[in-house]
């Protein structure tokens, strides 16, 4: 019947455990830096930042940028701000994405846009990402304060991107790749590069971390996009099915729809396009998703892209940063079997 897709909580420790082992002191300061930057005198924005900051979230962005910092040698305390700089990023992210998905649950809890509203929500994701330049502005590197001013702009990009893609059962592979390139594996790449930018690392190993982190991103996401359909909600943070409920074309979804026959073409129009989703929906697509092997074969490109990553660091000297970036891969890849 095709690909079972399930969360492995060993595997996924032992993937970033030695990653998560390496940072921890700098990641403590990073995470203290956090909850200096997320206070306001205006009381709603504490509020609604916290929520979401201490909702247990990876980190696994802001801790690619110490990794890769001190990699290179680095010794100084900017990477703790532009770690901090790219949590913001992505958090500020994840509130504008919930608003434009209307997203009812985030990593498990109400999002807070249910709790606060859709524009408190908005807003306090522009103070972060106000907050974020701030402090790349701070470690005083033009460079790297261009990689991340660029990030911001494509991740804005793939927002108006993906609302063209939204609802729309027509979207090819490559335009749905276009998307999750801007929205997840930029952020991905601009925090593996700006790490060996401020440690004056070379060009061409800047160039390994950021092909690292793009490739690694879009692993990332894929996964995230075949444990929608086949992972298991208390490993999730979200319940199954939330990209089906949500009308959100993913590449399962690209991948059963062009694979179907035209009566289940026509399944994925009424539920994803006209919003008609009845009892027994969500099922009927985990079942048209496996018949047309569209898990494994979304798996099976994300361990191409993870390939790709191990392959970009390849011509970089051995050492325990590098070696736990490469486990990272694995944790990323494992969370599905």
């Amino acid at each position: 019947m095709g690909v079972v897709v399930s969360f492995e909580e060993k595997k996924q420790e032992t993937g970033v455990a030695g990653l998560v082992a390496l940072v921890a002191s700098d990641m403590k300061l990073v995470n203290q830096l956090i909850l200096s930057k997320a206070g306001s005198d205006v009381e709603m924005i504490p509020e609604v930042a916290n929520h979401l900051i201490s909702s247990g979230g990876k980190r696994l962005r802001p801790m690619l940028t110490l990794a890769t910092a001190r990699m290179f040698g680095y010794g100084d305390s900017g990477h703790v701000r532009l770690a901090a700089a790219v949590e913001f990023m992505h958090t500020a992210t994840l509130l504008h994405d919930d608003v434009v998905d209307e997203s009812d649950l985030r990593r498990g809890k109400l999002a807070a846009r249910k709790l606060w509203g859709n524009q408190a929500s908005v807003l306090v994701g522009d103070f972060l990402l106000g907050q974020a330049f701030k402090m790349m502005v701070e470690v005083g590197s033009m460079e790297a304060l261009s990689v991340l001013a660029d990030a911001a702009a494509v991740i804005a990009e793939g927002e108006v991107l993906q609302l063209g893609a939204a609802k729309n059962t027509e979207t090819t592979e490559d335009e749905y790749l276009a998307v999750i390139k801007a929205k997840t594996a930029a952020l991905f790449s601009a925090a593996a590069e700006v790490g060996p930018i401020i440690a004056g690392a070379s060009v061409a190993e800047r160039a390994a971390c950021r092909s690292y982190g793009m490739n690694l991103g879009y692993a990332f996401q894929l996964v995230d996009d075949a444990l929608d359909y086949g992972g298991k909600s208390a490993d999730l943070g979200k319940e199954v099915g939330d990209d089906f409920r949500e009308g959100k074309i993913t590449l399962p979804v690209v991948l059963s729809y062009r694979r179907g026959s035209d009566e289940d073409r026509a399944f994925w129009k009424r539920c994803l396009e006209q919003g008609d989703i009845q009892d027994g929906d969500l099922e009927r697509s985990i079942e048209l998703i496996r018949e047309h092997r569209a898990l494994e074969d979304t798996v099976e490109r994300a361990r191409h892209y993870g390939a790709v990553a191990r392959d970009a660091l390849a011509p970089l000297a051995k050492s325990p940063h590098k070696q736990a970036l490469l486990d990272v891969v694995d944790f990323c890849i494992e969370r599905v079997h």
